[in-house]
């Protein structure tokens, strides 16, 4: 079995703190896109997010068919005083987090990731499809923070 999808897991959790690197906490709260999140919204989302995924991963793992509850990402933003984390903090959480479950993740045999869990809105999930698109929503954030980046005169490359 490929197992590439467990290293671009673990590599990505890094590109968080490197994507809010050299920000200002005025720059992590401010929207230069209006009607959309901050890049402080953003990094906190990531960090919950990440703790929903790694806690379905281990639920398929150690528990036979688990339900896996759907969050809802607005109302999250909305009532855990995302204004008031650390978006550092959060970042750290991110990679360290990944870098965990990837050590648990190698120390599978192949069939354990074929192995699924019950979503409360999507069905069954597989836990290779979990992994993957843990980091397919990673990248998919990143590419906002670049974008609010450039809006704020704060090109990273």
């Amino acid at each position: 079995m490929d197992r590439s999808f467990i290293d671009a897991y673990e590599n990505s959790g890094r590109h968080v703190a490197e994507a809010i690197k050299g920000l200002e906490p005025d720059d992590l709260m401010a929207f230069p896109v209006p009607g959309t999140w901050s890049i402080q919204q953003i990094v906190l989302h990531l960090a919950d997010t990440e703790q929903v995924l790694a806690d379905r991963m281990k639920r398929i793992i150690a528990e036979d068919n688990p339900t896996l509850l759907a969050f809802d990402e607005t109302r999250w933003t909305k009532h855990l005083a995302y204004h008031d984390q650390s978006a550092d903090e959060a970042a750290k959480m991110i990679e360290l987090t990944r870098r965990q479950m990837a050590r648990v993740l190698r120390s599978l045999p192949d069939k354990a990731f074929e192995r699924t869990g019950n979503h409360s809105q999507a069905g069954p999930l597989r836990l290779q499809e979990i992994v993957e698109k843990s980091t397919k929503h990673l990248e998919h954030h990143l590419k906002f923070i670049v974008d609010k980046r450039e809006k704020l005169g704060k090109i990273l490359w």
